[in-house]
């Protein structure tokens, strides 16, 4: 097919094949993305699929690299035993094919199920054409989707392979470690911006778009073969600390403030993060107390991430140090979780969480980050929320913190 050609097939109403321009360079290796679907295809032979259909955000970017938008409009990837291919929407036109591993079928707006019928041919032209058992997403997969897929496959089983999936996605290959040590790097540019963007007067939003900015630039140059978006900051002052998914707003910084940092940048769909606590000019007395516990909670679950640790343990081992403060209640969520293709608005390997309902063991090429965080309600001495936030890359012997950005009363109190 010539470049810059797009090729109708099948009803002209319904499906297209797009190859408008070349394809792009993707974020890993050819061997790379093999690597990921041998291990899918070994689900596949364990439960005795005939193909996947996956449909959620980190499914398909996984395995493809391919990172849609919604707007209300169903995507999927189907893999069979040898071959691949995304399912997309017609108003994307060509991207997803160019910056997706495998092949790509488009599906119009023009008929309400063109969605599944595309699913159906994209299986039938794969030699897959009376699928008995089908792998799908069921940790993502609303109710409504699910049963118009079964209506599309009335012979077929729906299996779900989604906590299969995610168990193999945990273990990091040496690519994937590499995009998350260059994003934590940017994450600590972002951090920095951040810091010298407070004054007295300055809102929390006005904070946030500096290092937003910081950190897309920096994304831009270190990621220039893939699309730039969906990088963020949520930068808190005050009472608006109290939340670790509090967004920011135009409340104005004022002296004295304890004030929460959290850069997230997101090159090529790969979250990583960068929380810290800091305050406008000198913290009483009581702030400075809460803020050292919990940096002494931070840098002890620092020391107990390493091969062989339970979740579970690490996180009971922590709670300890905070009932000996007191200060247990006053805990928010779970110390840590994995890393990989993560966002605020899809994925997350849950199995992997640093929570006493979690007895997954640690191993190497894992990565998961130490993230404390206390809330003290207004009205209260020391009234706030305190947070530190580091990633870690678990080896064969220990591992190794690729956080950079200092933490504590000793760095982080900004003069007023």
């Amino acid at each position: 097919m010539n470049a810059n050609t797009a090729t109708y097939v099948s009803d002209l109403e319904r499906l297209k094949v797009l190859h408008n321009g070349e394809k792009q360079q993707l974020t890993f290796s050819d061997a790379e993305f093999e690597r990921r679907l041998g291990g899918l295809r070994e689900i596949m032979a364990e439960k005795s699929l005939d193909a996947v259909i996956l449909s959620s955000y980190q499914g398909i970017k996984y395995y493809s690299d391919f990172l849609f938008t919604y707007f209300g409009r169903s995507y999927g990837m189907v893999v069979t035993a040898d071959d691949t291919c995304t399912i997309t929407a017609n108003i994307d036109a060509g991207m997803p094919w160019r910056t997706s591993y495998g092949e790509n079928i488009v599906y119009t707006d023009w008929n309400r199920d063109n969605y599944y019928y595309a699913l159906q041919q994209a299986l039938s032209q794969r030699g897959v054409t009376s699928p008995k058992r089908l792998g799908i997403e069921d940790d993502s997969m609303p109710l409504l989707l699910r049963q118009r897929l079964q209506d599309a496959f009335p012979g077929a089983v729906l299996v779900d392979i989604s906590q299969d999936a995610m168990r193999k996605r945990m273990i990091k290959s040496a690519e994937e470690i590499a995009v998350i040590r260059e994003s934590a790097r940017i994450g600590d540019i972002g951090g920095e911006a951040i810091r010298d963007a407070v004054h007295a007067g300055v809102t929390e939003y006005e904070v946030a778009l500096a290092g937003t900015a910081a950190m897309t630039r920096e994304i831009a140059k270190a990621f220039p073969h893939r699309e730039v978006r969906d990088t963020w900051v949520w930068f808190q002052s005050g009472i608006n600390t109290d939340g670790a998914h509090n967004w920011a707003t135009t409340r104005q910084v004022q002296e004295h403030d304890i004030l929460s940092l959290n850069a997230f940048p997101m090159p090529t769909g790969y979250y990583t993060a960068l929380e810290r606590t800091l305050f406008f000019g000198e913290p009483d007395e009581e702030s400075l107390r809460l803020w050292n516990i919990n940096v002494e909670v931070h840098k002890a679950g620092i020391e107990l991430i390493k091969p062989g640790a339970v979740c579970k343990d690490i996180a009971h081992a922590l709670n300890e140090i905070y009932i000996g403060y007191g200060l247990l209640p006053n805990r928010t969520f779970g110390y840590g979780h994995s890393f990989g293709v993560l966002s605020h608005y899809y994925g997350r390997e849950a199995g992997l969480e640093l929570r006493e309902d979690i007895d997954t063991v640690l191993e190497p090429g894992m990565v998961v980050s130490m993230e404390p965080m206390i809330t003290v309600p207004e009205g209260q001495p020391g009234a706030g929320g305190y947070r530190e936030h580091d990633i870690l890359v678990v080896g064969e012997d220990g591992a190794e913190d690729i956080t950079k950005f200092p933490f504590g009363p000793e760095h982080n109190i900004i003069s007023a």
